[in-house]
Order: structure tokens, then sequence, then C-alpha cells
């Protein structure tokens, strides 16, 4: 089974989180902060990933370390439940549009992490989310998952339907990028011979 448990605990947060590549789309989603528990739920039901994050946070500062801490923690459950990465698909992209919202989004489990990032927001808050917090997210996602992450606004005016349709399409590249390609044959899918 590809899963992961991870647990980090610091004087600011104490997250716990659990997740099955190979899910169904269930999610059961705690993290304090009420727009991003929105966003997990989605992430899993369009990724098909099982996902369950309980998160004890100083939100009463703000949300930025439980954002932060969680995009750590989900990033390490990936690289963990992925193991030596055999088998496959590795890429993965998805161009998804939500109403006047269009975002494409492009996955590599490279094993190198990095966040190329061009999302405007026009607003700098969906009700009390601070909505630069999707990109300190999705960077602490792509160091600790060890992956390479691109997300590019395509068109868009709702800052909601901006950040929503990354985090869809995001799940969907990441669901067709951990997807075992039987022509592989079990092997690594780098010349390299690992990842």
């Amino acid at each position: 089974m590809r899963e992961a448990a991870i647990t980090r605990k610091t004087a600011e947060t104490d997250v716990s989180l659990r997740l099955s590549l190979d899910g169904s789309g269930r999610s059961q989603i705690r993290s304090g902060v009420g727009f991003l528990d929105h966003m997990l739920t989605l992430f899993a039901r369009h990724g098909h990933f099982d996902l369950s994050v309980e998160c004890r946070g100083d939100t009463q500062v703000d949300g930025h370390h439980s954002a932060e801490d969680i995009g750590i923690c989900l990033g390490q459950a990936f690289r963990e439940a992925l193991g030596d990465k055999a088998g496959i698909t590795r890429y993965g992209d998805t161009t998804l549009p939500m109403d006047e919202a269009l975002v494409l989004t492009a996955v590599d489990l490279s094993g190198r992490g990095y966040l190329g990032c061009e999302l405007p927001l026009p607003a700098e808050k969906v009700g009390d989310f601070d909505t630069e917090l999707v990109e300190e997210f999705w960077a602490a996602f792509a160091r600790s998952g060890e992956l390479t992450l691109h997300i590019r606004l395509l068109a868009g005016r709702n800052t909601h339907h901006i950040i929503e349709a990354a985090f869809k399409s995001a799940a969907r590249s990441l669901r067709k990028a951990v997807a075992v390609d039987p022509a592989l044959g079990g092997e690594v899918p780098s010349t390299k011979g690992v990842l």
C-alpha cells in the first residue's frame, strides 16, 4: 500500500496527517483554517487520495504557520508513500477551468524540490484567509515532497475560483504522476535509475 502517516510538532503547530495515494477521495480535514479545509477536501477528491489532516496551530496569530506546516507534512507524505518511485508515471499536467478561471499545473516527481508559481491573486483575503498563504503552502509542499511543481494562471478574476482551480488542477496532475505505468515493468522512470 502506498500510504504514509506524518506528524510534526513545533512551538507553533501540531500536525498529524495520513495519506493514501490509492484511495477514493475520502477526507477528514481539520486544519483550523476554514478555507484551507475546503481546498484540502477538494484536493483529496480530485486526486482520488484518501487524506486526513488534524492541525492545532497558532491561528490566533494568523494561518501562516498552519498552512506552511501542513504543506510540509503533505509533501513528506507523498515522498514517503512513493518510496523509490519504481514504476510510476512521474509526470502529470492539467489545465483546469473553473468558471472564468483557468489554471495550468505541471508536476515532475523528480527528487528535486522546486515551485514555479505565477498565480496573481486579485484579493488579499478570501473570508479570513490570507491569499498569500497559497504560494507558501505549495512552496512547502514542493520542497518537502522533493518534486517540481509549476502553477500558472491563464485566466481569471475571482480569487476564490483561481485558488480552487489551482488546488484541483494540482491534485489531478499529481494523480497522473503517481499512477503506476505498466509499460515501465516496475523500473524507475529515469535514465539515472533513481529519482
